[in-house]
């Protein structure tokens, strides 16, 4: 496939060089919302934290804590293999590129089985507020329920967007079976790049707050 092809610039851009500027300036928009989004959330935990000390404390020392540090090499990992796909086709191999998306999609599903795991644990531990939740297993129920209520809100809305960058993926190794991309042109390859690690960088974040500052 010629590197310079034409085929691969929608008729709405000029030059290969604006569609990748209006590719770059979208994930970057699309991004900043999320920060915003997530970033409420986070600073609704830390206030309530600071408020419910003892009592978020006391439901942090009820996770898995295994469970969370496992998912947590296991994202950084897949992340690693985000970076060698993108860097693999920028310098044009396709076969590299396809072995590491390959790589990544298969730790981001590890992530995935293991955080489904742990909130089936979470459920026969009858940690789930609104459903199964028991308050005799805490000194400061209430606000034990409500540091679990924003664990699975914050970790459930980050499963889906992993469940989202694995489509992504998907996606991606679909087009690049086909032969799709070359150094050229793979601007669709750095898009679900910076996406993934965003979604890593948010679990980085989630990590400490939820699994470590339980004193």
């Amino acid at each position: 496939m010629p590197e310079e092809s034409a085929s691969h610039i929608p008729e709405q851009f000029e030059s290969r060089a604006q569609q990748e500027e209006a590719d770059a300036l979208g994930i970057w928009t699309f991004l900043s919302t999320e920060i915003l989004f997530f970033g409420g959330l986070i600073l609704s935990y830390s206030v309530y934290r600071v408020s419910y000390h003892s009592g978020f404390a006391e439901g942090s020392a009820h996770l898995y804590f295994w469970i969370g540090t496992s998912n947590t090499f296991i994202l950084l990992t897949s992340s690693l293999f985000m970076a060698l796909a993108v860097h693999s086709i920028q310098d044009g191999d396709l076969e590299k590129l396809r072995r590491y998306l390959a790589l990544t999609f298969t730790f981001g599903a590890a992530f995935l089985g293991l955080k489904l795991c742990e909130y089936y644990l979470d459920y026969r531990e009858h940690l789930v507020p609104s459903v199964n939740f028991d308050p005799t297993h805490f000194l400061h129920p209430h606000s034990a329920e409500l540091f679990l209520f924003l664990y699975f809100a914050m970790t459930g809305l980050h499963a889906i967007h992993m469940t989202l960058g694995l489509s992504a993926l998907t996606y991606l190794y679909i087009r690049a079976r086909r032969n799709d991309f070359s150094k050229a042109y793979h601007s669709p390859v750095r898009v679900v790049g910076l996406y993934w690690h965003f979604v890593d960088i948010v679990w980085v974040f989630l990590y400490p707050m939820l699994y470590l500052i339980n004193n």
